[in-house]
């Protein structure tokens, strides 16, 4: 491939640093399994055929989980985790991880709007700091802006009850989350990777 190509995977590879912030650098509370566990996205590019991924929207109260298909194309929600402590939070996500043979976790990041960064992320962050200790899996970051209001909006134009809506969005908000990722990632696989895109967490 040309510098040019060869730039823009470095491009790529620094705003992946960026966006994972102090989990990823010398010194940063995760900087020992970063190589391991916190990645880039094309890193998925390299997983072993008919692995899955799993998809995390990160509340306060509940984990919606989403599952992509075998060819990691589309995702689809699956259950909900009601929270307790971290430990048995992350007891329960690995033995799902485990269930359906998980290769990688995409977990989003709750940016404000503006692109900047509140509580929410932090908490993530935390949570993924406390994560990677306990498996080997890789850890993708991706920008989930809009996705609880997007899905809202779907619900809403179904008609759909308080109740229900209650009920799915958090798994919903997963598999919005993880469906911009496999989208992205099947754009960097496809035959005209040199043309990867620099902002490649924004969906």
């Amino acid at each position: 491939m040309g510098n040019g190509a060869e730039g823009r995977r470095v491009d790529t590879a620094e705003r992946q640093l960026e966006l994972a912030g102090p989990l990823a650098y010398p010194g940063g509370p995760c900087y020992r399994r970063r190589m391991s566990n916190l990645v880039a996205l094309d890193h998925f590019l390299a997983l072993p055929e008919h692995a899955r991924l799993l998809g995390l929207d990160l509340g306060t109260k509940t984990i919606g989980l989403a599952l992509s298909d075998v060819e990691r194309r589309i995702a689809t929600p699956l259950e909900t985790i009601q929270r307790i402590k971290f430990r048995q939070d992350a007891a329960a996500l690995l033995k799902i991880a485990e269930k359906h043979a998980i290769a990688g976790f995409v977990i989003g990041l709750p940016l404000n709007m503006d692109g900047t960064e509140g509580p929410r992320v932090q908490s993530t962050r935390a949570f993924v700091r406390n994560l990677a200790p306990l498996t080997a899996l890789p850890i993708v970051f991706w920008d989930e802006r809009m996705s609880t209001l997007a899905v809202t909006r779907t619900l809403l134009d179904a008609d759909a009850s308080r109740a229900r809506r209650a009920a799915v969005v958090d798994k919903m908000a997963a598999a919005y989350i993880l469906q911009g990722a496999l989208d992205r990632l099947a754009r960097l696989g496809s035959s005209d990777g040199d043309e990867r895109e620099d902002d490649w967490a924004t969906e």
